[in-house]
């Protein structure tokens, strides 16, 4: 199991961390999903065939892309 944690400024209400958890639980080898809209983070918790790649490709593509 990996965890990673990524900053996310376009979280603005509870509806994009819906959107968010729902669309990376989605991912096959996602096992937790936690958006926090106070702090702007994603915390995910994933296994293989997930990665670090997928994992952003699918926030940019959903238009919450991830901030190093």
């Amino acid at each position: 199991m990996k965890s990673v944690t990524y900053s996310v400024p376009n979280i603005s209400c509870h509806h994009c961390t819906h959107t968010i958890t729902m669309e990376l639980s989605d991912i096959e080898g996602v096992e937790k999903v936690d958006a926090d809209v106070q702090t702007r983070l994603v915390a995910i918790t994933f296994d293989d065939p997930a990665t670090e790649q997928i994992l952003k490709d699918t926030l940019a593509e959903i238009n919450y892309p991830a901030v190093e």
